[in-house]
């Protein structure tokens, strides 16, 4: 097992149990598995993140039948250690039933627009 891998599953499963609520569904980390949520519900993607070095996630496009609500960086390694890694938690809305599409992007520290290194894209059913 990859070493970030167990702190990356340890984040989302405290995070999923410390903000529950009726309408949220737990956070998904896989791209492959899609999203089903019901309209009105919020969900949480983790993506692995480390604002140290200046890369950051960004959403591609526009949303359609979803909300973005916010992102909070949660840190996965030992305190005070710099340089240490964590996971984006991005939390969206479900607002109109259908199927929807979220993309992000990760882009390298720029001051001009430049194209993100690598994207990931979640399907979300929405009902």
């Amino acid at each position: 097992m990859k070493p970030i891998l167990l702190p990356l599953l340890v984040s989302v499963f405290l995070l999923a149990a410390c903000t529950p609520t009726a309408d949220t569904i737990p956070a998904v980390s896989d791209p492959s598995q899609p999203i089903t949520v019901k309209a009105g519900e919020t969900f949480s993607v983790v993506l692995e993140s480390n604002p140290t070095t200046g890369y950051h996630w960004d959403v591609v496009g526009e949303l359609s039948g979803t909300q973005f609500i916010g992102v909070e960086y949660l840190s996965t390694s030992k305190p005070g250690l710099v340089g240490g890694g964590g996971v984006d938690v991005w939390t969206f809305k479900a607002v109109s039933a259908g199927q929807s599409q979220i993309t992000l992007g990760y882009y390298p520290p720029s001051n001009d627009p430049v194209e993100p290194q690598q994207t990931v894209t979640f399907t979300v059913s929405i009902k």
